[in-house]
């Protein structure tokens, strides 16, 4: 897909990846960037920098955000590209609160839900549409020091691939976001932590590559080339690297998140 004259929403859009994207979009030549987060000081300080819209949205509540995609298409127009980037962190293994594992769940896989319900059927209805995931190389490897995190981001993988497989005969694009650690809110003070094993990439990089991979409509987003690597070695031999995990655990895995 060419951005050039689109209508692109983008969550998380306060700060961070989602922020950056929001530049790229409308330095790309997008009709117009819906900037899209809880923060709503921060969403309107980033429409104001793109000359694009602001939107305040819990997306842990399906009605802020069907409600906010019926504006947009009725105010500004059919969305052409909507990225689901907003997602948190938190630390801990089973011992993780039940209204915790809850919130992360909402946010970190049932937004996309919520927005490919709302989306899919009107994208189909006329001819077709792009939706992006912001996952996590936690979606594909895992997450040493948070069960939520690493649980939820698969399933933000699982979802993008099903949604990908199923409507992509009806023009449906899927692309989903697996990066390591990238500089962001939820990444300040946690240079030292695992994910950040392989350096930690600022926000603008990764954004420039997101738009190489939706010129291009390419499924799997990996700013951090090493992860296809770790991939490989996760199918050839996964006790090998179950193995492997369990040394980072020894290694990191007192340090929260």
């Amino acid at each position: 897909m060419d951005i050039k004259d689109k209508i692109c929403v983008v969550t998380g859009a306060a700060s961070g990846i989602g922020r950056a994207l929001c530049m790229a979009f409308a330095d790309a030549g997008a009709k117009q960037v819906v900037c899209v987060d809880v923060n709503g000081e921060g969403a309107a300080e980033t429409a104001e920098s793109v000359g694009g819209a602001a939107y305040t949205v819990d997306v842990s509540k399906e009605a802020e955000i069907t409600q906010m995609i019926d504006s947009v298409e009725r105010d500004i127009g059919p969305i052409d590209l909507f990225w689901s980037n907003a997602g948190i962190a938190v630390g801990g293994g089973m011992d993780t609160p039940n209204d915790e594992w809850q919130r992360v769940w909402e946010i970190n896989v049932m937004s996309h839900v919520w927005a490919a319900r709302h989306l899919v059927p009107l994208m189909k209805e006329r001819g077709g549409g792009y939706l992006l995931n912001t996952s996590s190389a936690a979606g594909l490897l895992n997450q040493i020091g948070s069960a939520s995190y690493g649980v939820t981001k698969h399933a933000a993988v699982g979802l993008a691939e099903w949604i990908a497989l199923t409507h992509g005969d009806d023009g449906i694009k899927v692309s989903v976001l697996c990066p390591q650690a990238v500089r962001t809110e939820m990444t300040r003070g946690h240079e030292d932590h695992v994910a950040a094993i392989n350096g930690m990439m600022e926000p603008e990089p990764v954004a420039q590559i997101c738009l190489e991979a939706i010129r291009e409509e390419t499924f799997l987003i990996l700013p951090h080339e090493e992860v296809r690597k770790y991939m490989k070695n996760k199918t050839d031999d996964y006790d090998r690297w179950i193995g492997g995990m369990r040394k980072l655990n020894r290694q990191f895995g007192d340090k929260k998140m």
